[in-house]
């Protein structure tokens, strides 16, 4: 098959394969004689492993380790488990952040509801932000 033809059955762009061969995520195409680009159905599933790897939250670094390892002949199984406990973490973290600053902003809405506008100075860009005197 052509990039085009790869591309269009796989639905991303042919400058998308391109950026993933440049990166190590596609082996390099075999060549025909005019130089155009020859891939083969594995390429295909392997795009589809980036778009699935994707879809999953991970990186284009962390799906070229998991394809690293793969391609060094290695059950990836246990790889992935790590890969995917750390993007799981990192996840939960986020979400702990989030908790804090979700309560922050109600806190910063319930002193904007208590101030009176009147009361802000020239100085103050706005006073619910400022620190309470």
């Amino acid at each position: 098959m052509l990039i085009g033809e790869v591309a269009e059955s796989a639905g991303v762009t042919s400058q998308t394969i391109r950026f993933y061969e440049h990166e190590g995520l596609l082996p390099p195409p075999g060549r025909r004689g005019n130089g155009y680009r020859v891939y083969d159905r594995t390429t295909l599933n392997r795009l589809a492993f980036i778009r699935s790897a994707q879809s999953a939250g991970l990186t284009l670094a962390e799906i070229r380790s998991i394809i690293d390892v793969r391609d060094a002949g290695e059950v990836p199984c246990g790889h992935v488990t790590a890969v995917l406990q750390a993007k799981l973490d990192a996840v939960a973290a986020r979400m702990r952040e989030l908790e804090i600053l979700a309560s922050e902003l109600d806190h910063l809405l319930e002193r904007g509801r208590a101030l009176d506008p009147g009361d802000c100075t020239d100085t103050d860009i706005c006073h619910i932000l400022s620190e309470a005197p």
